[in-house]
């Protein structure tokens, strides 16, 4: 040790001569004299902040287009055909012709409840949507009354859930009493999104073990690609649900999608050697068979698959909650046990 570092505590005066004040370390003092270094204040440095999210372009689509005057023109060739044949058995039989009107009109019913339902899914999803980027862009700007109204429109959205009852309640209570945005944002995630995320990280773990055991003893692989989907699928409607979506299929394709492009963007579609090595071991990951480390590698892709599900279909983005952990899912698809939230 120097005779510096051996210095006993003293007194001394920043006016002081012998005193010189520096915001180098690499200065030296000379002999007898102290040297005090400068810090930045902390509260002048720059606040760090996320990158935002690339939104993709929104323009003119004429693959849109084309799908549309595709689909209208399938429409009017299905109802000029079911208008020719009620007219036909009209010709034939009063009877039947009755009847085949009475049939379409029920059809046609049920297909106006369909596209309302599909329309009230894809609008439901949207608002959630919306509503995590209004969050994040409250965690940002640290806005009251837009954290006010994010917070709001959560506990519309929780009065559907009864599991959130609780939380919803304690939420409402402290509402007022908090004054910063984004700590607003902050306590109504921890109330509301604690019991949701630990049941995503039950259904993410079982839906991975499924499809690891199920690929791992079926014969076929396109049983393997049929279930894997059939799994994947069932999975992000579950997770939708669990977050207050209620997708139907064209919300399901559209979740699908979303989920496949955020791991395309993020860059965790592959699982290398080393992830399952880490995960079963070094010496059981080079004895275990083709088709095992196919089955668990298949698991692996659902769990990430569940997990970028999760950033797109949650209502708010992970602040005061730790995202879950691939790591953590790794673990319970290789000792089969059910997964337990991160600290």
């Amino acid at each position: 040790m120097t005779d510096q570092e051996r210095r006993k505590p003293a007194a001394f005066r920043l006016d002081d001569p012998a005193v010189i004040v520096t915001a180098s370390a690499g200065d030296k003092a000379s002999s007898g004299n102290v040297r005090v270094l400068t810090e930045d204040d902390a509260f002048s440095l720059p606040v760090p902040v996320e990158p935002a999210v690339a939104v993709g372009r929104k323009g003119f689509r004429w693959g849109t287009l084309f799908g549309s005057a595709l689909a209208g023109l399938v429409s009017l060739a299905a109802g000029l055909a079911v208008s020719r044949l009620i007219e036909d058995l009209f010709a034939r039989s009063q009877t039947l012709g009755t009847v085949a009107a009475v049939l379409a009109g029920l059809a046609g019913l049920a297909a106006l409840v369909i596209v309302g339902r599909e329309l009230y899914s894809l609008l439901r999803l949207a608002a959630i949507e919306k509503l995590h980027a209004r969050a994040a862009a409250v965690l940002v700007s640290d806005n009251r009354d837009e954290g006010y109204a994010v917070a709001a429109e959560l506990i519309r959205l929780a009065t559907e859930n009864p599991r959130l009852a609780r939380g919803r309640t304690m939420l409402t209570q402290h509402v007022d009493d908090i004054i910063d945005g984004a700590d607003l944002v902050r306590l109504a995630e921890r109330e509301l999104m604690a019991p949701l995320d630990e049941e995503a990280r039950r259904l993410i773990s079982q839906a991975a073990q499924r499809v690891s055991v199920v690929t791992a003893i079926s014969p076929r692989a396109a049983i393997d690609m049929i279930f894997v989907l059939i799994s994947a699928l069932r999975l992000i409607r579950q997770l939708a649900r669990l977050y207050g979506g209620r997708p139907g299929w064209l919300g399901l394709a559209k979740l699908f999608r979303q989920a496949v492009a955020h791991l395309a963007v993020t860059g965790s579609v592959a699982i290398g050697d080393g992830l399952i090595q880490q995960a079963l071991g070094h010496g059981l990951a080079s004895r275990v068979s083709a088709k095992l480390g196919e089955g668990v590698l298949n698991g692996f892709l659902t769990a990430r698959l569940g997990l970028a599900a999760l950033d797109v279909i949650r209502p708010l983005p992970f602040a005061a909650l730790p995202r879950p952990a691939l790591t953590d899912l790794i673990k319970t698809l290789a000792t089969g046990t059910n997964a337990s939230p991160s600290s």
